[in-house]
């Protein structure tokens, strides 16, 4: 819109159309997001086009879902780990000196872990959260 107002010569107003700028999504919004762009073959800047969002926005959104994931254990649920030995193969016993090398592998999202005994639970958690993460 232009006018001519009274000696201060012409204004500018531009009127801005579609949606608003700052959006408020809501959790189940962002979930629905965050699974589409975890899909296989799926790229992040095209479901970020879809839903009419920044890939900057989505990958944040993410970043975010990986960290809770990885913070918060599902309420009330437990985790079991299936031990599967190798009955092709004899065990010897070891000796003494050979028991404090001994070590469980661990097989997670495609790779291997190694805990040799001595291993703190913490440094253990970590290691097998940071693993899940990067296969995600």
């Amino acid at each position: 819109m232009m006018s001519d107002g009274e000696a201060e010569g012409f204004r500018r107003v531009e009127l801005l159309t579609g949606p608003r700028r700052r959006r408020d999504w809501s959790e189940d919004d962002k979930a629905r997001a965050v699974a589409e762009s975890c899909a296989p073959g799926a790229v992040v800047s095209d479901v970020a086009h879809r839903w009419r969002i920044a890939p900057q926005q989505l990958s944040t959104w993410r970043r975010q879902a990986r960290a809770a994931a990885l913070e918060t254990p599902v309420a009330g649920a437990l985790s079991f780990v299936t031990v599967v030995g190798d009955a092709a193969a004899p065990v010897p016993s070891p000796a003494r000196g050979e028991m404090e090398r001994a070590a469980v592998e661990v097989e997670i999202a495609g790779a291997v872990v190694r805990v040799s005994p001595g291993v703190g639970d913490g440094l253990l958690t970590a290691v097998l959260r940071a693993v899940r993460a990067s296969a995600a």
